[in-house]
């Protein structure tokens, strides 16, 4: 029931004192087998799987990955002595050349001094241009980031990568606070015990008004997962905000010149959304749950990401933590998430044939207790394998996982 109770005061914004802590404290002791570099998961075609970089004692979390149109691979996350908290926190970067085994050494990519700069996405447009996504923390908390970008025209291995122009992404929604109030007076009614506790009952009431603060409105959009770019060239980069526990998307119908908002999808706690397109032109939005239920959340778009369907539970677990997915080039999806209630030790691969509808198999590629492996990044390259990246935290300190498999992995589980 604590728990319960935990989680919803991430969706209405109680103090902090009342929020879970910083990802950094809540790994488990891991056995001695972890100290030494992973070996591949098995499977019957080519597999590869390492670390980026060594264990390191900063807290290294979410990770962003690209491949451009030589093969070379880019990995994103943000490394500091905490989170948003933080002031020494920056965006680092590692490169692997294709064809090459090791990684580089890692590289700052972004760095606002005397600011945290935290969740990192990226994207290579047709023209090899990257995309670097990422929020600045103005204040020390979720509801003060930016969301900022930079572009490089040439991106080549670290020591030629350079960037060619910056921007932020600033939003100004539609007025939404009356709906967003209707929407949560529904969900509060159907999903929360009554009468209510009273701290929950304040939280509630704090986050009512902050509805009707166009401050609130508009700052403190960040992102998490990769932008989805529609056969009319629109693309759609999903944002999520801490200040009500919802999402949104950042659109741009001009190659990334502009960015508008779209309409907010609505629920109790759904953020950080994957987006994957079906054949008949649906939009579909997976995501973190960090309301009640333990479900991972969907939401539905029929117009290219104007609007959205108020999110509801999937049938999938979710301990409210990271996911992402991708469409295959074979039509199939994958979603790989903590398909759990709580904890981040397992981290599961699901593939469908049925675009999301269902999820036939399902294979781990972790699964002990020995750490946190969470925050999941995938993409298929150019060589149809699928290459995964996510945050490995063990006692003995953090890093990025990097796997390669095949998507046949997932059905050969026992």
């Amino acid at each position: 029931m604590l728990r319960k109770w935990i989680t919803l005061t991430i969706v209405v914004g109680l103090p902090a004192a009342f929020q879970f802590p910083d990802d950094r404290n809540a790994w488990s002791q891991p056995p001695e087998a972890v100290l030494s570099q992973p070996s591949s998961p098995t499977a019957t075609d080519d597999t590869e799987s390492q670390w980026v970089f060594p264990l390191d004692a900063n807290h290294n979390h979410a990770p962003g990955i690209v491949e451009f149109a030589n093969g070379d691979l880019l990995v994103s996350w943000y490394r500091g002595s905490g989170e948003r908290t933080a002031d020494d926190v920056a965006v680092m970067g590692a490169w692997k050349r294709a064809g090459e085994k090791a990684w580089s050494e890692p590289f700052v990519m972004a760095d606002e001094p005397g600011f945290p700069d935290c969740n990192t996405c990226m994207h290579v447009d047709d023209s090899d241009r990257l995309w670097l996504f990422w929020p600045t923390v103005i204040a020390n908390s979720w509801e003060s980031c930016l969301t900022r970008y930079q572009v490089s025209d040439r991106a080549t291995a670290p020591e030629g990568l350079h960037w060619d122009r910056q921007g932020l992404v600033l939003l100004k929604p539609d007025d939404f606070a009356d709906e967003a109030k209707r929407v949560f007076d529904e969900l509060v009614s159907q999903q929360l015990p009554t009468p209510l506790p009273p701290n929950v009952a304040a939280a509630i009431d704090r986050a009512k008004a902050r509805l009707h603060d166009k401050l609130f409105q508009r700052l403190g959009w960040q992102p998490r997962c990769k932008p989805t770019v529609l056969p009319s060239g629109r693309i759609l980069l999903p944002l999520y905000t801490d200040t009500f526990s919802i999402s949104i998307m950042a659109i741009s119908d001009d190659s990334g010149k502009s960015w508008y908002a779209s309409k907010p999808i609505f629920g109790f706690g759904n953020i950080q959304p994957a987006v994957l397109r079906r054949n008949d032109g649906t939009l579909v939005a997976l995501m973190r749950n960090n309301g009640p239920g333990g479900k991972i959340l969907v939401s539905q778009s029929s117009d290219d990401g104007i609007t959205w369907s108020v999110a509801t539970p999937t049938d999938v677990p979710n301990p409210g933590s990271g996911l992402d997915a991708v469409r295959l080039r074979s039509g199939r999806w994958v979603l790989i998430c903590n398909d759990t209630t709580s904890g981040r030790s397992k981290l599961t691969m699901l593939l469908s044939d049925d675009e999301g509808k269902s999820w036939k198999w399902s294979r781990s590629l972790e699964d002990h207790d020995s750490g946190q492996y969470h925050y999941p990044v995938i993409i298929q390259g150019r060589d149809e394998k699928l290459h995964v990246v996510y945050s490995y935290f063990v006692e003995a300190g953090k890093t990025m996982k990097y796997v390669r498999l095949d998507e046949n992995w997932i059905t050969q589980a026992n």
